[in-house]
Parts: structure tokens; sequence; C-alpha cells
């Protein structure tokens, strides 16, 4: 009896999600939020096939996934990248560098210093501010560089301006201190860059946290039935699993 009741209790419960995704509202805005156990789970970025074709967009890369019996689990555009999908920073995938690490200040979000390092390595992720990322040199599975950094040691970007007009939907990742876990959001409505910040470092307890991009940022998340259609991509972060 206590037996069947266990499994009646198993089965309500369903399997364990890998990437456990939900809606939250913070200081009067909307986000998704999906969090990841970056010790235990296949955290991955992907930007290319294997005739080295740009992939661009979720279905590509699930289909690319399939013959190795693999699935994407969950993904979202990692990184800011030019008119032909080229990564716009430093990019590291599977361990080879595409680009290299670019330090300097210049137009746009990107090179609003400081900017950062989305770094993967085997049990851990984390965002690393460029200059630190450049001083550590970790040996990074994966990286992705992007800007502005949202949050630093704690701090929200000391660029960021409270009564700011600028708002876009956005999404970026933060990160905790042992690299454990990594949370990625996208906003639902248009936020400022103060109160994006705010929901890393204030919502989910994050000291580290990087902005990817902005109006045109997209999630899959097939646990909560959201695949964002739209232009191809260039840098993609995802989470592999069994198909």
């Amino acid at each position: 009896m206590i037996r069947a009741a266990l499994l009646w209790l198993a089965a309500l419960a369903g399997p364990a999600m890998a990437v456990e995704c939900r809606d939250i509202d913070h200081d009067g805005n909307r986000y998704t939020v999906c969090e990841v156990d970056a010790a235990a789970e296949d955290l991955r970025l992907f930007l290319r096939d294997d005739q080295g074709q740009i992939l661009g967009q979720f279905h590509a890369i699930d289909t690319h996934l399939q013959d190795d019996g693999l699935k994407l689990g969950f993904a979202m555009n990692a990184g800011m990248y030019h008119d032909d999908r080229a990564p716009v920073g430093h990019y590291v995938e599977d361990g080879h560098e595409e680009m290299r690490v670019v330090t300097s200040a210049g137009p746009g979000n990107f090179g609003l210093l400081p900017n950062g390092v989305f770094c993967i390595r085997p049990g851990r992720a984390d965002v690393i501010e460029t200059l630190a990322f450049v001083a550590q040199a970790p040996g990074c599975r994966f990286a992705t560089q992007s800007g502005p950094m949202l949050v630093i040691d704690g701090n929200l970007h000391p660029r960021f301006l409270p009564d700011s007009n600028s708002r876009y939907v956005r999404n970026g990742v933060g990160t905790s201190a042992d690299g454990t876990r990594a949370v990625f959001a996208i906003s639902r409505n248009a936020v400022t860059f103060h109160e994006f910040g705010r929901l890393f470092r204030d919502g989910l307890g994050l000291p580290q946290a990087l902005y990817f991009d902005g109006n045109i940022s997209r999630l899959y998340a097939p646990a909560i039935r959201r695949s964002d259609a739209g232009f191809p991509m260039g840098p993609i972060v995802g989470v592999v699993e069994q198909r």
C-alpha cells in the first residue's frame, strides 16, 4: 500500500527538469528566469555546424544534436555579433577560440566598459569582468564576451542611471560566487539597464551578471512551451540533454 502511494506521488511529480524556468515580477517589471545547475548540466555555446555554417536558430541546433542522440533543453542568444553573425568579442567553442578578447572601449553597449565574459568550465560557469578575465586566464571550454556588465562584485555598473528612459526587452546571465548557479533572464516588458541589473543583484542575489543583448532577445524553453522565433542569431547558449 505504501509502495503504491509512493509510486503514485512519483508519477504526479514527473521527471526532474534539468533547467527550471519560471515567470517572476521584480520592482514592477516582468521577467522569465531559467536556472541551471552548472555543476551538473551540460551547458554549451553554439555558433557553427560541422561545415562552419552559422546555426543561427534554436531548431537548427536541436537538429544538429539529433545524430548524437541529444536535444536542446534550453537556449538563449548569448552575446553580440556582426552582420555576418560572427561574434563581436571573445568567443570559444569546445576549446577552439574563434575571436580574441577585446579590452578597449568602443561604441554601443559592448564597449560600455566594464564588459565581461561568460566562461563555462567543467563543473562551473562564471561571469568574469574582462580585465579580471585576462588576468586570471581561466581555461574555458566555452566562452562568450558581451557587455556591459550588469553586476560587478555585487555592485551595479557605475554608468547605469536610475532615471534612464532607454527601455528595451533585454536578456543576460548571472552567476553565483561558487560558479554552480547560472541564472538566465529575459524581460517580458521593456526595462532599463538599472532595472535589469537590480533584478540580478537584488531579486536573484547574484554577485556577477552580464548583459547579452536587447531588442533581439530570444528564449527557447520547451518546459514552459516557449520557443521565440525571428531572424538568425550569432552565439547561442544552451543546455544539452539526452533525446
